[in-house]
């Protein structure tokens, strides 16, 4: 295998891993400990000076999350990850790298309605602005860029619409502007979409949902695709400037293509402190094992239920791109021709009323504020995730008074279906 690049498959399994050398377990332990005893008082310097790598305390380094967060790497094909207690965080923790206050990120308004909320609400309070790309265009996102612009971002498969974006496009537009593109690849995963391929610099994950799988864990990631040239000038002074709390070190120049998420550790996490349990850390890796097979099926019973829905008569649209008719099934085709993924909204018949009775009438569908589960989820945004919103931001969000979230688990599709159609009858 040395001259053979492992397969998907086989990373989700063993990127990162290897068995424990103190008692030869194979699988990786969980390394429930607050602190790692130093060799001596020049192991500690050196730990602390980053001039070595090893573990300190565990809201910065641990072994279990050590190999969650090479795993996530090489499956999204990036240079380093690190991992963090929740998707949330995870986005803090990019921003505190780039941001300084005053300055500007350009988003997409197709995105999870808690990223509108954290962007348009909390991230003022240090001092960082969001604008909206209203479109989906590339060129939707150049006409909000501005000399305080330091990053787009977008998801790859949007919440709650399953819109896929062009993410090549985008990236074209942020590499001429000199700023990274940051891809939220929760939906998707590494197994639908690699973003980093389609000129991505950085990748976000809520590892809560597909990563991990089963709903009991929360944890986030990012991805540091080691491909934006930070030198280029001085607009990231986290990373070009000398630190002064590491003896006047440049990140970049020690840290080369994985200098973004050593910023993120060693200046974000360290003193923010969204850190992921060492437990969190084994439950998501175990999920990841069986990451490929779960999305596939995932994607089938998706697409199985997107066509009964689109031929329902107490439907009025469905907006799934696996569908042919859809406006993004060429993007899907392209970025995802695997599948469309599982998470995706339709309009019921009635508005508001029906959507809400509807959720009430599910069975099998939980109701719950969550996605990427074995289990089938249901939700009604506007009553929900996207409450916070009024109605023109709702809309624009994909979240609009007839709008239900479906996320298809991994059951038997014709008991989802029957489901659905009990429910629906019900309206």
């Amino acid at each position: 295998m040395s001259n053979r690049e492992p397969g998907f498959e086989t990373l989700a399994i063993h990127a990162g891993a290897q068995p424990d050398p103190a008692t030869g377990a194979r699988v990786t332990p969980i390394y429930q400990t607050t602190a790692f005893v130093f060799d001596d008082v020049d192991h500690a310097a050196s730990l602390f000076g980053l001039q070595a790598f090893g573990n300190v305390y565990t809201r910065i380094t641990n072994p279990t999350t050590a190999v969650l967060e090479e795993r996530v790497a090489a499956l999204e094909g990036g240079t380093a990850a690190l991992a963090t207690a929740s998707g949330h965080g995870a986005q803090m923790l990019v921003f505190h790298a780039l941001m300084q206050p005053g300055d500007e990120f350009v988003a997409g308004r197709k995105l999870y309605g808690g990223s509108i909320n954290q962007f348009g609400h909390s991230f003022k309070h240090f001092g960082w602005n969001v604008k909206w790309a209203d479109g989906l265009k590339p060129a939707d996102f150049e006409k909000q860029i501005t000399e305080k612009t330091k990053a787009i971002f977008i998801e790859s498969l949007a919440n709650p619409g399953g819109v896929i974006m062009d993410i090549n496009g985008i990236a074209e537009v942020a590499r001429k502007h000199h700023i990274p593109l940051i891809v939220d690849n929760t939906m998707a995963t590494p197994y639908l979409c690699r973003p980093i391929e389609h000129g991505a610099d950085i990748v976000v994950h809520s590892l809560t949902k597909f990563m991990g799988g089963h709903g009991n864990s929360m944890g986030g990631a990012i991805v540091d695709g080691g491909t934006f040239d930070w030198a280029k000038d001085d607009r990231f002074p986290v990373l070009t400037q000398p630190r002064p709390e590491y003896a006047d070190m440049v990140l970049y120049e020690t840290f080369g293509n994985f200098a973004f998420a050593i910023a993120c550790r060693v200046m974000g996490l360290r003193d923010l402190g969204p850190s992921i349990s060492p437990f969190n850390a084994f439950q998501i890796l175990t999920g990841i094992e069986t990451l490929p097979l779960r999305m596939q099926r995932h994607c089938d019973n998706g697409l199985a239920v997107a066509k009964f829905l689109d031929s329902h008569d107490k439907v009025e649209w469905v907006s799934y791109a696996g569908l042919e008719d859809d406006p993004y099934y060429e993007l899907q085709q392209k970025y995802m021709p695997k599948g469309a993924g599982s998470v995706f909204s339709f309009g019921v018949k009635g508005g508001y009323d029906a959507g809400v009775k509807l959720v009430s009438s599910l069975e099998i569908f939980s109701h719950l504020a969550n996605l990427g589960d074995t289990r089938s989820l249901v939700i009604h945004p506007s009553s929900t995730t996207h409450r916070q919103l009024d109605k023109e931001q709702q809309a624009a969000a994909g979240a609009g008074p007839d709008v239900v979230r479906l996320s298809i688990g991994i059951e038997n599709v014709d008991d989802l279906i029957a489901d659905l159609d009990q429910a629906l009858n019900n309206t």
